[in-house]
């Protein structure tokens, strides 16, 4: 089911990408250098296709990264607490061991419970 809805969202998506690149293949001039218009220095002929597909490869890219460094804090708890949880679960352990496991002694009631 899942790879039928995945199919169902990624193939007009796909379809609509090679209709973008196959419309904007016409040449166009990225221009590296903003000072000079006339004979740039760093200047490439591309596809527009190539532009727009490396202008959102890029933002994916810098957007991914500003969401993992954003993220940091909750994986340094998340570290925190797994450390945590692994010590308390072999304290459990050990005390678990040290324990006599046949004895049956009575619950001991506190004397403030007493005197209520």
């Amino acid at each position: 089911m899942i790879r039928f809805l995945k199919a169902l969202i990624l193939l007009p998506v796909a379809i609509l990408i090679v209709l973008l690149a196959v419309a904007n293949r016409a040449p166009v001039t990225l221009s590296l250098d903003p000072f000079s218009q006339e004979a740039p220095e760093f200047a490439f002929q591309l596809p527009l296709f190539a532009v727009i597909f490396a202008a959102v490869m890029l933002g994916v890219l810098i957007g991914g990264m500003a969401s993992w460094l954003a993220q940091g804090k909750y994986r340094k708890s998340r570290r925190r607490l797994r450390r945590e949880t692994r010590q308390l679960r072999y304290e459990t352990e050990r005390l678990k061991a040290q324990t006599p496991s046949n004895t049956n002694l009575p619950a001991t009631i506190p004397a403030q419970a007493r005197s209520i």
